[in-house]
């Protein structure tokens, strides 16, 4: 039998150790005991919930996309298809970073398609308006 002392996290714990082999005379085999329960069959994995159609598949011809800047959370859908838009006029509310952010309009036009609703996670690049 071996004396160690061992420091783990600051604190010390002295332990024997016995030097297993066919020198010791209580050395005894011992084999794995069986698992107390038969492993779990793995989940199935979940189906991704489908984003919300768009009020328009394909953006008009020559239509101005709006994209999002960064990753967040839409808070609010301020503007509908046909509504009328000035530059500068907010049309989403996008929460990133723990932050409201404005999501304005970058020139005069009429909203062609919106692309996200209320409470959608979106990444960075993603189409949320268009503009005609």
């Amino acid at each position: 039998m071996k004396k160690y002392n061992i420091r783990v996290n600051g604190t010390v714990y002295a332990v024997e150790v016995e030097e297993a082999g066919a020198a010791s005379p209580a050395f005894t085999p011992v084999s794995p005991a069986p698992p107390a329960f038969a492993p779990a069959s793995p989940a199935p994995a979940p189906v991704p919930a489908a984003a919300p159609a768009a009020t328009s598949a394909v953006p008009a011809a020559g239509a101005v996309s709006v994209e999002c800047p960064m990753p967040g959370t839409i808070l609010g859908v301020l503007v509908s298809p046909g509504q009328s838009v000035k530059s500068g006029d907010t049309l989403l509310v996008l929460e990133a970073m723990k932050m409201e952010n404005e999501i304005v309009a970058p020139k005069d036009g009429v909203v062609d398609t919106v692309r996200v609703s209320k409470g959608l996670s979106v990444n960075a690049g993603d189409l949320l308006v268009t503009l005609l």
